[in-house]
């Protein structure tokens, strides 16, 4: 009789099996807002985000055009309410703050597949927020939270500088009349407050969120980690946002066509410039541990 091989003691294949994704299942639940490691970014790095974002922008012009033409539109539609109400103007320009990130949606989706090596799809970018709605929902109601207080303050601040509301010219020579120095402070430290909580909030929660399984919490305080320990460089990188903007609304808005897309692009390369290694990481162990179950 041929001797027998020894053989090395294994685990039952039912606990190997529990072992084996009980690991898996302990990284993904440690994950949190504060778990992340974010990665060191440069002053640089939002020139790099720009110009990788118009080369997204041109590989799939006609996607672009599209959100860029809506832009455009909002920005007409803005200009209307300002000449009829101007006292809500810079409160409804949190609208363009608040719903610039969902519009970018599809943006970000586009710069996603182009990542992977696919082509982007027109129907695909109008659907990226159908596989995370509940999380959007969640947080788009976090910024409309925002966008109302703005509103309020800002209607607080001309109700005690002006007996009334002042009309278009009425509000246009308030805000050039030096006399005027207390309420244009007033006016303008409202909106950097907002407006900085806003992009704080928000400067790479969206694109976390389409990105990964994270819910709107995780992404929302990331965002603003990333901004309190990387300070300057997400200053000048919204430095740049709001002086490409502006130079985009002065031809009657039309820069917006071209300028709202390639910022969108150059956000998603943000978002991965910071944490998109380690969402990315995470997701394939969430998915590992989706299997194995």
């Amino acid at each position: 009789m041929p001797p027998m091989s020894p053989q090395t003691p294994t685990q039952p294949p039912s606990e190997a099996t529990s072992a084996s994704a009980a690991a898996p299942a302990v990284t993904a639940d440690r994950v949190s807002a504060f778990d992340l490691t974010l990665n060191p970014l440069r002053y640089r790095d939002p020139l790099r985000w720009l110009a990788l974002g118009w080369r997204d922008f041109i590989r799939a012009p006609g996607i672009g055009l599209f959100y860029g033409a809506v832009f455009m539109v909002m920005g007409w539609a803005l200009l209307k309410v300002y000449e009829r109400a101007p006292a809500y103007t810079l409160a409804l320009s949190a609208g363009f703050l608040l719903m610039g990130p969902f519009l970018c949606l599809g943006l970000y989706r586009v710069s996603q597949r182009l990542e992977a090596g696919q082509k982007p799809d027109f129907g695909d970018s109008l659907l990226a927020w159908d596989t995370r709605t509940g999380q959007l929902a969640i947080f788009g109601f976090v910024l409309l939270v925002l966008e109302m207080l703005w509103g309020r303050a800002t209607l607080v601040v001309f109700a005690v500088s002006f007996e009334g509301m002042p009309d278009f010219k009425g509000s246009l020579l308030a805000l050039l009349d030096p006399e005027n120095i207390g309420f244009i402070t007033a006016w303008a430290a409202v909106g950097a407050l907002f407006a900085g909580l806003i992009f704080a909030v928000s400067v790479i929660s969206i694109p976390m969120i389409l990105d990964r399984q994270t819910d709107a919490i995780t992404a929302g305080l990331t965002s603003m980690r990333l901004v309190l320990t990387q300070t300057g460089v997400m200053l000048w990188w919204g430095a740049l946002i709001a002086a490409l903007t502006v130079l985009a609304l002065l031809p009657w808005f039309a820069g917006l066509l071209v300028a709202g897309p390639v910022i969108g692009h150059a956000s998603w390369h943000a978002y991965r410039a910071a944490v998109g290694g380690q969402a990315t990481a995470v997701a394939a162990v969430q998915a590992n541990e989706s299997s194995l179950t």
